[in-house]
């Protein structure tokens, strides 16, 4: 199967620590990457992840939270010094438009290559990119200003063609393509040959939903149902649910419920508050609810 991973390049919260780097992570399929938040810091951990900036096709921002964006202008500036021309597609809530071609044109004067914004409405659920192998669409999500998450979607593959039974046949070269559409295959004699004889199921299509900052929402699940990786912030333990409350994010016992009511493959953990030292209670607790879900980590790199 083709690459579809995520790598970790932040999944602290909002105040700085040496434990965590604000939120940013890489979504990489088929040789493509694409950028989920971009925190300050995140072109550090690009070079410590040995990822390379010129792969970068798109950048989805969540929402206008500083840990969430406040590394956007000094990549790019980065990216405008090793030479990049390919375009940077930008994808976040309208209110960032004229702050970030504002920074630009103060800081980042004589780009070789285009930084193309597209808005974002945080409170649909639709498809905002879409290429060949893949489709994003945005989840809407509950958070004190605009937020939204992302659905990574990859598209499903045409089956297998079983070469022996091909060979066997004696199929033509042209008709391959028609048989992985569906087709049966017709001898000279008038026999007909089941296309499921002459090739092996497609592995199953895998999709990755971010859902970065948000209370806990009954419905979520609903937008997230059956994907195979789940990231879902889980800033505070259960003893702290006020706080959750009060500041509109989610316990790891929040990200777990949504994780169980969607039937998702597993949940990734993130956006740590700074008040914990040791966050193996948060995972503990959504152990409890859901066993299959994992810390993220800086550097961390999960299969999807």
């Amino acid at each position: 199967m083709e690459p579809f991973k995520v790598h970790i390049l932040g999944c602290g919260s909002a105040l700085p620590t040496l434990q965590h780097n604000a939120s940013s992570q890489i979504v990489e399929l088929r040789e493509k990457l694409f950028m989920i938040d971009c925190g300050e810091g995140t072109q550090i951990q690009l070079r410590r992840s040995r990822i390379h900036f010129s792969k970068i096709i798109a950048v989805f921002i969540s929402h206008l939270h500083g840990d969430h964006c406040f590394g956007l202008p000094g990549m790019i500036s980065t990216f405008g010094m090793t030479g990049r021309t390919a375009p940077l597609h930008i994808y976040a809530p309208a209110a960032f438009e004229p702050i970030l071609d504002q920074t630009l044109s103060f800081f980042c004067q004589g780009l070789e290559f285009k930084v193309v914004f597209h808005a974002v409405d945080t409170t649909q659920n639709k498809v905002v990119y879409e290429d060949r192998s893949l489709t994003v669409e945005t989840i809407p999500l509950q958070h004190r200003i605009d937020c939204c998450g992302f659905l990574f979607r990859e598209k499903p593959i045409l089956p297998h063609i079983r070469r022996d039974m091909i060979d066997f046949y004696k199929i033509p070269i042209s008709q391959i393509n028609n048989i992985k559409a569906g087709a049966d295959w017709v001898t000279a004699e008038g026999e007909v040959i089941a296309n499921s004889r002459l090739t092996t199921p497609a592995e199953p299509a895998r999709s990755y939903a971010y859902c970065s900052d948000t209370r806990y929402i009954k419905t979520l699940h609903e937008l997230v149902k059956g994907v195979s990786t789940l990231y879902h912030e889980s800033t505070y333990s259960t003893e702290d649910a006020e706080r959750a409350r009060l500041y509109w994010h989610s316990t790891s016992q929040d990200a777990a419920k949504v994780a169980r009511d969607a039937s998702v493959g597993k949940l990734l953990l993130g956006h740590f508050s700074a008040r914990y030292n040791n966050e193996s209670q948060l995972l503990d607790e959504a152990k409890e609810i859901f066993p299959n879900s994992y810390f993220t980590c800086e550097g961390a790199t999960f299969d999807i």
